[in-house]
């Protein structure tokens, strides 16, 4: 059984962006991109939202051939390319999945739950989700979310997206806790406690 492993930057006051959305604001440094890239290695399958989905592919297309940036973004915008990914929205069409129409597939909102438990009964590698924090918290709150991997910036927002939902509680067990090399950022993993059947 392949795990989900959510991976996700948020500020130390518990947000995932600042005030209009702005996920600039966050400390996206070096040793930030050399995690998710260690993260990417390790999965076959991007699972995202719309919205982060949208992002990625105006984005990251392009810097592959772009030496304004570093060997670590090359590679990540190599792997993001290449690597399945699954987009959960009600309102995306296949038109709008271009340059990654041959490496995504829509899932809309009803059959997230299905879907994304059938991707983790599937022999592969990890399933990954990036920002996308609507959907890893709905899936997290349906037990479908196997690790948290949360950067945690040495930044306070002071208002913003709150990382978590909160409905309903979810009880954790810490795995890892250190500080990124070369970074103020402090990484946390946590498994996800599964309640007894």
């Amino acid at each position: 059984m392949r795990k989900l492993i959510v991976c996700n930057i948020m500020s130390l006051d518990g947000y995932v962006a600042g005030p209009g959305d702005n996920v600039m604001v966050l400390p996206m440094d070096p040793a930030f991109d050399a995690y998710n890239l260690e993260r990417l290695r390790a999965a076959d399958t991007l699972l995202l939202g719309r919205t982060t989905y949208d992002g990625f592919r105006g984005f990251w297309p392009s810097v592959a051939d772009d030496p304004d940036f570093t060997p670590t973004h090359w590679e990540i915008s190599r792997r993001d390319d290449a690597i399945d990914k699954v987009v959960v929205s009600d309102s995306i069409s296949e038109a709008e999945t271009k340059p990654w129409q041959a490496t995504t597939r829509i899932v809309r909102r009803a059959d997230a739950h299905e879907q994304v438990a059938e991707l983790k009964q599937q022999d592969g590698k990890e399933i990954l989700v990036f920002g996308s924090h609507v959907l890893w918290n709905d899936l997290l709150a349906h037990g479908l979310v196997d690790e948290l991997h949360l950067m945690v910036g040495a930044v306070v927002l002071g208002a913003g997206t709150p990382a978590f939902q909160g409905e309903p509680p979810v009880s954790l067990r810490l795995i890892d806790a250190r500080k990124l090399e070369g970074s103020e950022t402090l990484l946390v993993r946590y498994e996800v406690a599964r309640k007894a059947e």
